[in-house]
């Protein structure tokens, strides 16, 4: 297996990107594999690592097409209702939690 090249922050030759550097340009990685790394040294802790594509090889965003539209829409209202009292809270319920704040907390919310 060949090891990939490691560059380290900010120093990447062009014609590499990251994921969201792709995406700000309206590309996805298409399928290849990655193609270098970069690597930004930390005191005390492991190095923070970026995985880099080649442009040239990246493919176009999809469409969203209006049953992606859709499907997107139900997915984010349903993170919205909550489990235990099964409405709307106006806001994504916290993973933390599992359900509303009013019913994660009910002493604090009691009228």
């Amino acid at each position: 297996m060949a090891t990939l090249p490691v560059y380290r922050w900010r120093l990447a030759p062009d014609g590499y990107a990251t994921r969201r550097q792709l995406r700000a340009r309206g590309l996805r990685p298409g399928g290849q594999d990655v193609a270098a790394q970069l690597e930004r040294p930390r005191r005390r802790r492991a190095p923070l690592i970026a995985y880099l594509y080649r442009i040239d090889l990246a493919k176009p965003v999809r469409p969203m097409t209006p049953a992606r539209w859709a499907a997107l829409a139900k997915a984010n209202a349903a993170r919205r209702i909550c489990p235990a009292c099964r409405r709307n809270a106006g806001y994504v319920i916290p993973t933390s939690l599992g359900m509303c704040v009013p019913c994660a907390y009910p002493e604090q919310y009691a009228a």
